[in-house]
């Protein structure tokens, strides 16, 4: 029989995203349910090590779950990445109390979080929790959603000036490594073309399915660029783009770290809110070196090395079809 959960620490780590603070929020009242107390450990893995850290309750998570980003701060540890880190954190929990993990995060964080589980007897269960959409086991990371609704937004309001001035626009939004937030709002936004480190980009035929475009008579266009594109970045692709046509009005809109920011939606609320319930869960009934995650709308579980075994998250080629047929 596994041994009674005590304490847990909160932490989350690596990029910040909309659906942390209701994360946090849903596993720190999951935890006081079922009678654990809870420690929020601020900015990652590197507060473990240096014991910064807060007493959790009900009322200190209140009124979060609609604020975007984390109330306990992020950031990337490199003294982690040793032994010598590592044992210093689980110096930290046994110090403490801390029994088990809830750690939140993307690739890296789950790497730490493994590492932990290996290392020692602490209990660590890991929430994916990145913009990028990029960790394989789960449907849908938290923040993912609300990511390309912020894209979304900008891509309808570019659209009308787009539009009014018969003018090209390339609009740049975040994915150095995946394509998703593109894709989906591309598609949503509908947009002529989408450009995405998964794909080859041709700028040549690109070009000239532009010129196509206008000749049908398209007053404007749309065009969303992943900043990992292998072919540049918008700003690069705008360039080679008026050097093949001098006739193309073109512009440029990078929106950058706002897809971080701002209140998650209510579909990556609710997601965050059962994923870190279900981690709590995981850990009081004893389990460790997991990671939940959304399939098919249930709740699940793998092995938390999935994150980064599994290999890179494809693009759905259904999602790539239907791009490409509504946007001729």
């Amino acid at each position: 029989m596994a041994k009674k959960l005590e304490r847990i620490g909160v932490l989350t780590s690596g990029g910040d995203c909309p659906g942390m603070n209701a994360g946090i929020r849903a596993a720190v009242r999951t935890a006081l349910a079922a009678g654990v107390q809870v420690t929020g450990i601020r900015d990652g893995y590197s507060g473990l090590i240096e014991g910064d850290l807060v007493e959790l309750d009900r009322a200190s998570v209140g009124g979060i779950i609609s604020r975007g980003g984390t109330i306990l701060g992020t950031a990337r540890c490199v003294e982690f990445y040793e032994h010598s880190g590592r044992e210093k954190a689980i110096a930290r929990c046994r110090e403490v109390g801390i029994d088990g993990l809830v750690a939140f995060g993307g690739d890296g964080t789950f790497r730490g979080a493994a590492k932990l589980a290996e290392e020692s007897d602490l209990r660590v269960v890991g929430v994916p929790g990145t913009i990028d959409n990029d960790i394989p086991g789960t449907d849908f990371t938290v923040g993912f959603d609300s990511a390309v609704n912020t894209a979304l937004e900008a891509i309808d309001k570019i659209r009308d000036t787009a539009t009014s001035h018969e003018r090209l626009f390339l609009v740049e939004v975040m994915g150095r490594h995946s394509g998703f937030i593109a894709l989906y709002a591309g598609i949503a936004g509908g947009a002529e073309e989408i450009l995405v480190p998964e794909t080859p980009t041709d700028v040549e035929a690109l070009a000239e399915e532009l010129a196509r475009g206008r000749a049908r008579g398209k007053r404007s266009s749309i065009v969303v660029v992943s900043e990992g594109d292998e072919a540049g970045n918008a700003l690069e692709i705008a360039k080679q783009l008026g050097e093949l046509d001098p006739g193309y009005d073109v512009r440029v809109s990078v929106l950058g770290h706002q897809q971080r920011g701002g209140a998650p939606t209510a579909f990556d609320r609710v997601l965050a809110s059962r994923l870190c319930s279900r981690a709590v869960g995981e850990l009081v009934s004893g389990n460790t070196d997991l990671m939940v995650g959304i399939h098919g709308g249930e709740v699940v579980t793998e092995p938390i090395s999935r994150a980064w075994e599994a290999g890179r998250t494809e693009l759905p080629a259904d999602l790539i079809e239907l791009y490409r047929t509504l946007a001729t």
